[in-house]
């Protein structure tokens, strides 16, 4: 799944709790309506299904609910980025204009993805690290 589709469809689902939820989801739809414009209606109405659950599970603290929620819109989001690539800068400005300001500091930290690739030939030896990774200038010689 693109790193995209799992940040944004993580920062959907947080957004749901917050009070410019109206908003947001007016910006999700009108994504929606630009890839697919007959189910924009139909988007409306499943995030406003989505974020009731959500609002049950959160006064039960169920973890469980909420993370099934979050990769029901990641589906959602990924099979509408496969049919229009072309919506993918759109997509990152949702995540960065309208779903992530909405979020407190901590649940920012949750749509934080890294993607690392390397490709080693020969007998080359690859070491890659994504956490408390500190660089540091070699020294002049």
């Amino acid at each position: 799944m693109d790193p995209l589709v799992l940040a944004a469809g993580t920062a959907l689902v947080g957004a749901m709790a917050k009070d410019g939820w109206d908003q947001t989801r007016a910006a999700v739809v009108a994504l929606w309506r630009r890839a697919r414009p007959t189910e924009g209606d139909d988007i409306h109405a499943g995030l406003t299904r989505t974020r009731s659950q959500l609002l049950v599970a959160r006064e039960g603290a169920d973890e469980d609910t909420f993370t099934a929620l979050v990769g029901s819109w990641q589906l959602r989001l990924q099979q509408l980025l496969d049919e229009d690539p072309g919506i993918m800068d759109e997509l990152q400005w949702l995540l960065d204009n309208e779903l992530s300001p909405s979020l407190g500091p901590d649940e920012r930290n949750h749509i934080r993805s890294i993607v690392q690739k390397a490709e080693g030939t020969g007998n080359s030896r690859i070491i890659q690290a994504g956490r408390d990774v500190r660089f540091s200038e070699p020294p002049e010689q």
